[in-house]
């Protein structure tokens, strides 16, 4: 009898399969950490597909990400702090039949604009999940796990936006312009994403997983982040420069100050005491870093198409 009431209770249905724990893992706010590539995409846009725009954006931000997310935790079964949530509940089946049906709902929303995308948001759901998935697990792969992450959170995730935003999904969306701003976008992840793990080297090591960031060690990942700010930072020069005018780099400038200005002092933190490099930190650097591009992106936004009366 108390086995029959046991697995009535560990039943897995519908009605409990989205409950308080599995939401949490959703990590749903955490998705939004990857917005300002998303606006980055939609300002680069000749022309806004408003239709087309919101459904991608539902099914990156609501769906496609947080599927991801519920995965990444299903797979890591960390107990300690992970992105987003300091204290995470604990585990269960359910996360791994939430994130089928979150990447569903997400592939459906991509069919209402085209089937190339749809095509191409798979590609990027496989790729997620291979960095997480014990059969490839890219992530325990230092560069390779680094550079999966780059790549598809930074440039493709731009495509995708892009190409949504401005219906063309043929070979002739690759102009310099669209890989010049892949390389810019994929930087800024590029960066930013060791940065992520620099509390986690313990947990991840004690797993088998020898991410970028364990690599480099905490004085390593900081100056790794400041190299690629650094890159990110003369290829804005470049673009902008060449494809609008001194105004707009200025603008990307004055909203990185407070970036910058938090990362430089939570660096000499951290430098004086290993202990400062911990979740608290990084989920401030990570929303600061957050706001002050999704700012800029929306002041691109509003010149390169508000200003024109195209939105």
């Amino acid at each position: 009898m108390k086995n029959q009431l046991a697995s009535t209770e560990n039943k897995i249905t519908i009605a409990n399969l989205f409950d308080r724990d599995t939401i949490l893992h959703l990590r749903i706010p955490f998705s939004l950490f990857l917005m300002p590539i998303f606006l980055f995409g939609i300002s680069q846009a000749p022309g806004v597909n408003l239709h087309n725009t919101i459904l991608i954006f539902f099914a990156l931000h609501l769906f496609i990400y947080p599927g991801s997310n519920v995965y990444n935790s299903y797979m890591d079964r960390d107990t300690g702090s992970i992105g987003g949530l300091e204290k995470p509940p604990p585990v269960t089946k359910k996360l791994f039949y939430a994130s089928i049906i979150a990447d569903t709902i997400g592939l459906i929303l991509c069919l209402f604009i085209s089937l190339p995308l749809t095509g191409l948001m798979l590609l990027y759901m496989l790729a997620s999940k291979a960095y997480s998935w014990h059969g490839i697990r890219f992530k325990k792969y230092a560069i390779g796990g680094w550079m999966i992450v780059m790549v598809f959170q930074g440039g493709f995730t731009f495509m995708l936006a892009n190409m949504a935003a401005s219906g063309v999904f043929g070979a002739e969306w690759f102009s310099q312009k669209n890989l010049e701003c892949m390389v810019f976008a994929s930087l800024i992840i590029g960066g930013s994403y060791p940065l992520t793990q620099i509390y986690q080297h313990k947990e991840d090591s004690e797993r088998g997983d020898k991410t970028i960031s364990y690599l480099l060690g905490i004085k390593g990942t900081f100056l790794f982040t400041a190299l690629f700010f650094t890159l990110g930072t003369g290829v804005a020069f470049h673009f902008f420069n060449r494809y609008y005018g001194i105004i707009h780099f200025a603008l990307f400038i004055v909203c990185t100050i407070p970036v910058v200005s938090y990362f430089f002092n939570w660096f000499r933190l951290a430098i004086k005491n290993s202990a400062a490099a911990d979740f608290r930190h990084t989920m401030q650097m990570n929303k600061i870093s957050s706001v002050c591009m999704i700012v800029y992106f929306l002041l691109l936004l509003f010149l390169n198409h508000m200003v024109s009366g195209e939105l």
